[in-house]
């Protein structure tokens, strides 16, 4: 049989039409490479659940292009009767009672749930290596020194790996769009609240974002269509006039306004990436876009991170405080509800958790709110208000997605107090404080391993992100790659 492990979502809906080969077919090459999967991106394998699925579809719509897509679900998405851990020893053994709405979605497009994947533990850090099976690999490097990030990283894994051509992420900070540099994909994170939270285990849910991630431009259109709209289940949930993103893929108007950001751009100290995006730039322009540089507050720019980190800490404290080992969790013996509490915390965290709960419970302290919480709110609109005086007069934001290519699991050479890391590397965070829509996309390789660029839009400005994004994937000519093709 011919191999489909490595077409994307839309070249797999074209073989099913013209009856090339079945779902079941599919899903068994699948499922076989799943099993041999070195990076450790698996958390659940979901056989019985895909082959009864993939069984059941016989004939495929011309509309329908989920229609026995094989997708790999981050772990911290609610699946009904299959277990949901968020790669966390808390909630081994859980077991939800109904769908996230994005799964339920995509389950009643049809498309095929072959696995739960791995991630940063209940979605926190961006690293892939504190989950509770251990460290999820690049698979771009073979001999599994380099990282590929997270939080999403089971599912940037399992896609750049050639094995799926569609997979389901959040991200609060980065946890989709930097992993998805790491590891030449495209990663998508839409505006906040356009697609529906219900199901996802909340980290900050003033930041979480579902998304995704695909092999192509024209992919994250489908997918965008597919799970976008308003849903009664989720109280901050947009409601918009649903868009065909993908009919109007190819809308490019060169009459598009682009900025950078000159303290982000001079942080970035990697020169062949620096040289790729500067080419890149000098392409665009000649499609007739304007391009220029803007510039902001370095000052404020360094201070992405620890605002980040107080809001996140203190909304994750709030939001897993039902993870007592009572309502949630492996229950211990204990004389009391703060014994028993105390018990199951302490076995069923690790310590990166850990010390982000003790950190956001000092934080939400009274006698220290206004100090640390409401501060790092004022400078958090502080920072919107900026970045929306750009979009006064610009369309897009790009930047380099990161500031170098997936480090090793050893690199501790970035100064944390430098701008190579302050900004260079937390700069995507941007995209969360002010719920813009947001992609990543390859822009190239260096020593075998990829980078990507990352273009930001207004919000609900979705549409042209993607239209402007996928002009970009055709000056590059970096759409639908994986591990597989790129060593071919």
């Amino acid at each position: 049989m011919k191999k489909y492990l490595e077409y994307n979502i839309y070249q797999l809906h074209q073989a099913y039409l013209n009856k090339e080969v079945t779902p079941l077919e599919v899903t068994k090459e699948v499922l076989a490479a799943l099993k041999n999967d070195q990076n450790n991106a698996i958390e659940y394998l979901m056989e019985k659940e895909a082959l009864k699925k993939a069984a059941e579809l016989v004939d495929c719509p011309p509309d329908n292009y989920f229609w026995g897509i094989p997708f790999a679900i981050k772990d911290n998405f609610s699946t009904k009767d299959v277990p949901t851990t968020g790669s966390s020893n808390i909630l081994n053994g859980y077991i939800p009672l109904y769908n996230a709405t994005v799964v339920q979605k995509l389950y009643d497009l049809d498309a095929i749930p072959v696995c739960k994947a791995t991630l940063d533990e209940l979605a926190m850090g961006g690293t892939g290596t504190s989950g509770h099976l251990g460290p999820t690999f690049n698979p771009y490097d073979p001999t599994h020194q380099h990282l590929i990030g997270g939080s999403s990283s089971g599912s940037a894994a399992l896609v750049s790996s050639g094995i799926i051509p569609f997979s389901l992420g959040s991200d609060t900070g980065d946890s989709i769009r930097k992993p998805a540099s790491y590891s030449g994909l495209v990663g998508y994170k839409p505006t906040w609240s356009l697609i529906s939270r219900f199901g996802l285990f909340p980290f900050a849910p003033s930041l979480d974002t579902v998304g995704f991630f695909t092999r192509s431009v024209f992919d994250a259109s489908l997918a965008l269509e597919a799970l976008a709209g308003h849903d009664y289940n989720d109280a901050t949930s947009a409601i918009k006039e649903h868009v065909f993103y993908s009919k109007n893929i190819n809308n490019f108007k060169n009459d598009y306004r682009l900025a950078t950001i000159k303290e982000i751009d001079e942080a970035i100290t990697d020169q062949d990436i620096l040289k790729s995006y500067k080419d890149l730039l000098n392409k665009i322009k000649k499609l007739g876009v304007v391009v220029e540089e803007v510039s902001l507050s370095k000052k404020l720019l360094e201070t992405l991170f620890p605002t980040y980190f107080v809001i996140s800490c203190a909304e994750a404290t709030s939001n897993n405080a039902n993870l007592d080992g009572i309502k949630f969790g492996p229950y211990y013996d204990g004389k009391t509800y703060q014994e028993v509490m105390m018990n199951a915390r302490t076995k069923g965290f690790s310590e990166l958790i850990k010390r982000r709960f003790v950190f956001g419970s000092f934080a939400l302290m009274k006698e220290n709110q206004n100090d640390l919480f409401i501060r790092a709110k004022r400078n958090r609109q502080r920072i919107i208000s900026e970045i929306n005086k750009i979009f006064l007069q610009y369309d897009f934001i790009l930047s380099p997605a990161a500031g170098g290519v997936a480090p090793t699991f050893n690199n501790n050479q970035l100064d944390k107090l430098s701008d190579e890391y302050l900004i260079a590397e937390n700069h995507l965070v941007i995209g969360n404080f002010a719920g813009l829509p947001s992609i990543t996309l390859p822009l190239g390789f260096k020593d075998h391993l990829p980078f990507g660029v990352n273009l930001s839009g207004k919000p609900f400005n979705d549409q042209d992100v993607l239209i402007m994004a996928k002009k970009i994937e055709e000056l590059t000519g970096l759409e639908n790659i994986s591990i597989k093709r790129y060593q071919k």
